[in-house]
């Protein structure tokens, strides 16, 4: 097993003056033809003309070809001396082995020892990219293939925006690292740095080295410079190790360890500070993050991803390629998996570390799942699920509960190509057992029996109409389920996993108000929606446009249901439509049936004319989620305003409180040869005070500088201008074109 390559780059430059590359990329070379060279011990020799001389010497002219076991040779003139046991060749020559392709104007050739020079010479590398000059090149069997005054470039022939040049540079064979000495690094005809001795791989097998740097600033820490150092400890072990410094903190240590077995694969990553000098104690400041999988048998894996850190402001004032400023939770699961085709058992422990002053979230340790298909038929099947929960919590005044529940299902499926129908019914039984319940309303044993029905139906119908002018086909597939559950006081319950859960189009169907147990709400519903498509002759949709609402037919008594003082739901509405080739119209709303007012809404509206050329403009509201409103409004564009170059803006603001909350713009050039990156942005900071309260008025802006020489290293985890910053481009859905 082996873990996925990395390029390395051995020099670190950074130089501003560059002027656009031509498009032209270095064309791959196909393999050497086998055809093309002789059997073993053998030299063939192929001309228009041969004179031989006393059988000592023999010239070739026009079109000359000469085969070895391991090269070939094309020139148009060729001398074999047999006394001498050398082989001299002139005009157009063109030599080419698994290594390398050379032009020349003459060839040398030892017969005995193999050993070959070529003066005045281009070459092409083969087993990776690069080509370049040198006075002299010289190459044998066991010492490998050496070049004089030599120039090396991975950009193509009258675009050299940067070179090497150096007095030699030695491949030998076998070997996975090529030597260079005395070389001086070129931006254009700018010298910009000398080094007189490097070495640099010539595979593409991992190997040990520098990575490329990235420097940037920031409000919160100055100006940054991460030099990652890749360690290639084994086949299936690798390790990077990046020196941080930051002018306004201190120094920072990022590590990350990558394994691969046959069944095992998982990266440890850790980062720490010892002293972080913005701080008032010099805090040392610290995150760590596992994530494992394993596959032990065909029906057992196992998965893991633990994360923890130091601070709330941590991620705030420090960044971090795992999370963003918005997020509360960091997650802590192990799993336990087994899988048959009628068996499924998932046995996890779930924790979370809360960042910031957020409510304390209960910890499953552990939980336990059940699905078993007991009997599967032609038109009945019978399926049982469980789950046993532990919940905990770090605080330790509040309730603590084992649940198990259990709930065999019933089912009656009749499917066509043109119809669905299903008919459910359950027994939902679920047994708490409670802790610290003094001075609450929650009963230490509680055993809660539901029973439930289901019925759902779909039907699709089609007709052929025109569109636009083209001809089209139109579908209409109506929906309707009705969903009864029968009611039991549950206030004596506490909430452990349970949170309301927002109804779109399909969360209407989906007969769950709550996330999780400790809640099921008593139901006597009846849903409607339907869906209408408009496909091209192409069988690719045009259009889709759902709509749909719950009636209900008694009220609830569960008191936390969304539904108190209405017999219908929200009318929830979604649309994508391919307004044309390039212009995309993308809708989700939740209407209150009440006073007809938008609760929720996304809106969206795309230009594209390629992958590079969109703007995208949006708004989304929620009137309450919980107690706040959101209202922002926001516009992604970006566009290829010249060869190679490329501009993506961001904009977004809250409307209601009048502000920006994101500001960001980057340039990034990219060419065969090299790429750059230059980004500028400013958002807010949502740092957390010593109370866990989070600031909404602090700003943070900074900018940052990505730059790669191509063919000579990467960076591993490298985002688009389009996914980087806060609030990173979504594509709408995409229907057909």
């Amino acid at each position: 097993m082996h873990i996925k390559p990395y390029s390395i780059f051995p020099l670190v430059i950074l130089y501003s003056g560059f002027t656009l590359a031509t498009e032209q990329c270095l064309v791959p070379i196909s393999p050497l033809d086998k055809k093309n060279l002789a059997e073993k011990g053998e030299i063939v020799v192929k001309a228009n003309s041969v004179s031989m001389t006393q059988d000592k010497l023999a010239d070739f002219d026009g079109d000359v070809e000469i085969a070895s076991p391991k090269a070939h040779i094309s020139a148009q003139n060729a001398r074999i001396d047999k006394v001498a046991r050398k082989l001299t060749a002139s005009g157009d020559i063109r030599f080419r082995d698994k290594q390398i392709l050379v032009e020349s104007e003459d060839l040398l050739l030892d017969l005995d020892s193999n050993k070959m020079e070529m003066n005045q010479t281009g070459y092409r590398m083969l087993r990776f990219q690069g080509r370049g000059a040198a006075d002299k090149i010289m190459l044998n069997q066991q010492q490998g293939v050496a070049l004089e005054d030599v120039s090396f470039t991975t950009c193509p022939e009258g675009g050299e925006d940067w070179q090497i040049k150096a007095s030699s540079i030695e491949l030998k064979p076998g070997d996975i690292w090529g030597t260079v000495k005395h070389a001086r690094f070129y931006v254009k005809d700018i010298p910009v740095l000398y080094l007189p001795y490097f070495s640099f791989p010539v595979t593409n097998q991992r190997q040990s080295g520098l990575l490329l740097p990235e420097i940037n600033s920031s409000d919160t820490f100055g100006v940054s410079y991460a030099q990652p150092i890749y360690w290639n400890i084994a086949p299936n072990y690798d390790a990077t190790i990046t020196p941080r410094v930051m002018t306004d903190r201190g120094f920072q240590l990022q590590n990350e360890f990558r394994y691969l077995t046959e069944q095992h694969t998982g990266a440890i990553h850790l980062e720490y500070m010892a002293e972080d000098r913005d701080t008032e104690e010099n805090d040392s400041r610290y995150f760590y993050r596992l994530t494992h999988f394993g596959q032990l048998s065909q029906e057992w894996s196992i998965n893991a991803e633990w994360n923890h850190l130091s601070d709330d402001n941590y991620i705030a004032d420090l960044d971090s390629d795992f999370y963003n400023r918005a997020d509360t939770h960091l997650f802590k699961t192990v799993s336990l998996n087994y899988d048959t085709q009628q068996l499924d058992v998932n046995a996890s422990f779930r924790d979370f570390k809360v960042i910031g002053d957020h409510p304390s979230t209960y910890r499953a340790l552990p939980e336990i799942k059940l699905d078993y298909q007991a009997w599967q038929g032609e038109y009945l099947n019978l399926d049982v699920h469980s789950e046993l929960t532990l919940f905990d919590n770090a605080e330790t005044d509040l309730p603590k509960a084992a649940r198990f529940h259990i709930a065999p299902k019933l089912s009656l499926p009749w499917r066509t190509p043109w119809a669905e129908f299903l008919a459910e019914t359950s027994v939902l039984h679920t047994s708490y057992r409670q802790k610290n319940t003094e001075g609450t309303t929650l009963d230490k044993d509680v055993n809660r029996t539901l029973g439930q029905v289901r019925l759902y139906g779909t039907m699709a119908f089609e007709r052929e109409i025109n569109w636009f002018g083209d001809s089209a086909t139109q579908t209409l597939e109506p929906k309707a389920q009705y969903l009864y559950t029968s009611y039991k006081n549950q206030d004596n319950i506490g909430l452990y996993d349970t949170t309301r859960l927002l109804n779109d189009f399909e969360g209407l169907f989906r007969g769950q108000e709550f996330t999780g147990l400790d809640r099921i709400s008593d139901k006597n519903q009846l849903t409607l929606g339907a869906t209408t498509r408009i496909l091209n002759s192409k069988g690719q949709d045009k259009l889709k446009f759902s709509l749909g609402q719950i009636f209900y037919l008694d009220d609830s008594r569960i008191l936390e249901a969304e539904r108190q003082d209405s017999n219908r739901s929200a009318i929830a509405t979604e649309l994508d439509w391919n307004l044309s080739s390039r212009w995309i119209a993308s809708l989700e709303a939740q209407v209150s049936s009440q006073n007809e007012r938008v609760e929720r809404s996304s809106v969206s509206l795309e230009y594209r004319q390629s992958s590079n050329n969109l703007v995208q403009v949006g708004h989304r509201f929620v009137r309450d989620l919980p107690g706040v409103e959101i209202n922002q409004a926001g516009i992604t564009a970006s566009w290829s305003f010249a060869k190679n170059w490329l501009w993506v803006g961001r904009y977004y603001r809250d409307l209601d409180l009048n502000r920006t909350t994101e500001s960001y713009t980057g340039f990034q050039y990219d060419s065969c040869c090299w790429s750059l990156q230059f980004v500028w942005e400013r958002h807010l900071t949502n740092r957390f005070d010593a109370l866990g309260n989070q600031s909404l008025d602090e700003y943070d802006s900074g900018i940052s500088l990505k730059f790669e020489f191509k063919g000579m290293g990467q960076r591993r985890n490298r985002k688009s201008l389009l996914e980087d910053g806060l609030y990173g481009y979504q594509q709408p859905y995409v229907i057909g074109q």
